[in-house]
């Protein structure tokens, strides 16, 4: 836990009790504050009193003598309207900050020069964390890895002179972190999302700009630029000359920055371009939308001053993300990938856009647009498995142009997909669970989908082994 510096003897609310939010309690408490705690729901009040937080109805309480509220980042700032704590916190003059803002500016009390590397952008974010914090630990630093990706920024260890902070932040915690100055700042990219929360997609791209606007000469912006979102963002802050800024893209040749072209990563920060390295070979890490996380990790390492041979020798040693194209096993040719996080069209793209053989476990509880976005990528697909309620629509769309199975649930997919792809030829045949879809009509999220397969395909391996 890090205790949170500024607030002795001071009042201070904290609205929403979810994970993140009974963190920020204990470590104000460690801080020497007093807090005031609510949530709106009965649930995470019990939750919270069973921790032995003392609650106070926020709607009822004297906001004259509280400093701060600290709200939870699913608690709605600003749209679709301002909750009613945040009103109450406006109408008292009282600031409006998140766990982020309180961490950063601990760390920056601390003088000990720990640093802190934050990434964001609509997709990616996990994996180039997850990424990074490998990469940091293999340099040799004290990697800290935390914030939206899974623990909470203040339950991470106190800073130390070698400590390295690697930090998934959302647009909802940006927002509530006005002074946040990450020493290294990385936006990979953004698409439409989060709209209700923020407005538009001008609004939401206002947000994810803002991890760049308190960072000064010896920090460094890391800026993808191959959607024109971010690609404005980061003329705007090169044109501001504050930080030091390096483009990064998969696809482009850049004048100045890092890119990708054909799995070969080069360097162009210098007096001249180098050929730096090579993803093609990656096994966790394979596929355009991996090579822009991986060319993120890269500029951020070299940012903290880790040799180019450490950093690169860190990706072939990246055990990737469970969900996220994780490779479950190998045998004989076959290749088996839980890709469960792919709740979307978007999402299975890049999955079927990395390989080709593919026997395609994919269905569960259709979005909009179904897989219609996905037919040019079909002729990768040897055969496709259909599982859950989405089965007759995405028979619709596959009618004639893939071959085409109903097996309704996951455990006759992966049999039926793992037959066939040990009876084919082939260098590599690769059966993918790649839904398109929300688990929700047979599984509770998209972790126990994807914990299901995993299982489903090392019992399949090890009745095949003993027979």
């Amino acid at each position: 836990m890090i205790p949170v510096a500024g607030f002795a003897g001071r009042v201070v609310a904290v609205f929403g009790l979810g994970k993140s939010g009974l963190s920020t309690v204990r470590a104000l408490q460690a801080g020497g504050a007093k807090v005031v705690a609510w949530d709106d729901g009965e649930a995470k009040r019990k939750e919270a009193t069973e921790a032995g937080i003392a609650l106070e109805d926020l709607s009822a309480c004297d906001w004259s003598d509280i400093a701060a509220l600290v709200l939870s980042p699913g608690v709605p700032l600003t749209h679709p309207e301002p909750h009613w704590s945040v009103k109450c916190a406006k109408a008292a003059g009282v600031e409006i900050i998140g766990d982020v803002e309180l961490f950063d500016r601990t760390i920056r009390a601390s003088s000990t020069g720990a640093r802190i590397v934050a990434i964001t952008g609509t997709n990616g974010k996990s994996t180039t964390t997850a990424l990074i914090g490998h990469m940091v630990k293999r340099c040799g630093a004290d990697a800290q890895v935390g914030g939206n990706i899974g623990t909470p920024v203040l339950e991470l260890d106190p800073p130390k002179p070698n400590t390295v902070y690697v930090v998934e932040v959302s647009s909802y915690q940006i927002d509530l972190a006005p002074g946040f100055a990450p020493n290294v700042a990385i936006l990979l990219n953004i698409t439409p999302d989060h709209i209700d929360r923020h407005g538009s997609i001008e609004g939401y791209a206002a947000v994810k700009a803002r991890i760049f606007a308190n960072q000064t000469a010896a920090d460094t912006a890391v800026i993808g630029v191959d959607d024109d979102y971010s690609s404005d963002i980061c003329t705007v802050v090169s044109a501001a000359r504050v930080q030091r800024v390096v483009p990064i893209s998969v696809g482009k040749t850049l004048g100045r920055g890092i890119y990708v072209l054909d799995g070969q990563l080069y360097d162009s920060t210098g007096t001249q371009t180098q050929k730096a390295g090579d993803f093609r070979d990656l096994r966790t890490l394979a596929g355009a939308h991996n090579w822009q996380n991986a060319a993120a990790a890269y500029a951020a390492g070299r940012a903290l001053g880790f040799p180019r041979e450490k950093i690169l020798a860190s990706f072939e040693s990246f055990p990737g993300l469970a969900h996220r194209m994780e490779i479950v096993a190998e045998r004989d040719g076959v290749r088996y990938v839980n890709d469960s996080k792919a709740t979307n069209a978007d999402a299975t793209s890049k999955a079927l856009a990395t390989y080709r053989d593919i026997y395609w476990i994919l269905g569960g509880k259709s979005k909009e647009g179904g897989i219609e976005t996905l037919t040019e990528l079909f002729p990768r697909i040897r055969h496709a498995y259909l599982i859950g309620a989405a089965s007759d629509e995405f028979a619709r769309t596959l009618e004639g142009k893939v071959g085409y199975t109903r097996s309704q649930t996951l455990d006759r997919a992966v049999e039926s997909a793992a037959n066939d792809a040990e009876a084919a030829e082939g260098d590599l045949r690769v059966v993918l669970l790649s839904p398109a879809c929300a688990s929700f009509d047979q599984y509770p999220n998209f972790e126990v989908r994807g914990d299901v397969f995993r299982d489903l395909v090392l019992k399949h391996l090890s009745e095949r082994a003993s027979a």
